[in-house]
């Protein structure tokens, strides 16, 4: 990754110029069996149009502060992606009554509910589907986001020193999440190339980290395992090996 790139939608960049057609997030849910495989290529089209629907349908910009009610997840990733490139604050886990904007998973609408901002649902089904019916008051994201444009321009510069995500009571500018992220890829001995498994939920720096951040800043890619738990170690052992996992962070 460049030396210059001072926050993760820099690095998505950058990833994306460096090689498209390489695997960043492969995701998988034990619960469900489901798997998914986006390129570096298809990964950031999801992110701008995410993007778009997040500064367009949603007015949202710099300094918005958006809850993101969401486990660990590929389309997770994807929102935090989104979020860093419109330049608006990721609260992982964060107070919907408190944000501009609100990002739920099925299991949580209640909660989410208490935003008085902009409300959207995601269903968190296979392959990104919708809702069988879509939640009241709220927008869903598999309708909203397929209709968004494939490119994104932010109509204001991303100043990498303002808030961009919050995460276990701690508030972190672009640049300080682009440089932890080079310092855990490089304690874990992460480079191009490498393959990160990550067991961890998105709720902490750490699983944040190790399940998106890490490896990108490393020009690797991660393979995000929900559920890990009902795999158990023989099969963990033959995901790793099937998945060619460099490095695990379970």
């Amino acid at each position: 990754m460049n030396a210059t790139d001072r926050t993760p939608a820099d690095l998505l960049r950058s990833a994306l110029a460096a090689d498209p057609g390489r695997p960043l997030v492969t995701f998988y849910d034990d619960a469900t069996g489901e798997r998914v495989e986006l390129s570096v290529a298809t990964f950031a089209n999801w992110v701008a149009k995410t993007a778009n629907l997040l500064q367009g349908d949603l007015a949202a910009g710099p300094g918005d502060r958006l809850a993101l009610l969401l486990p660990a997840h590929w389309q997770s990733a994807v929102w935090l992606l989104a979020c860093a490139s419109v330049g608006v604050i990721a609260e992982v886990g964060g107070d919907p009554a408190g944000a501009d904007v609100v990002v739920s998973g099925p299991d949580t609408l209640e909660a989410a509910s208490a935003c008085p901002g902009e409300r959207v649902a995601l269903a968190l089904r296979p392959l990104g589907g919708r809702f069988p019916q879509p939640p009241a008051g709220f927008a869903d994201y598999a309708v909203e986001v397929p209709s968004q444009g494939d490119r994104f321009a932010p109509f204001a510069p991303v100043d990498p020193d303002a808030p961009g995500l919050s995460v276990g009571g701690e508030e972190l500018s672009h640049a300080e999440v682009v440089e932890r992220a080079r310092a855990d890829a490089a304690e874990l001995g992460l480079g191009p190339g490498s393959r990160l498994l990550s067991g961890h939920g998105y709720d902490t720096w750490q699983g944040l980290s190790s399940g998106l951040y890490a490896a990108l800043a490393a020009g690797g890619s991660v393979v995000l395992c929900r559920h890990l738990d009902r795999l158990g170690a023989e099969g963990l052992a033959k995901r790793a090996e099937a998945e060619r996992v460099t490095h695990t962070s379970a």
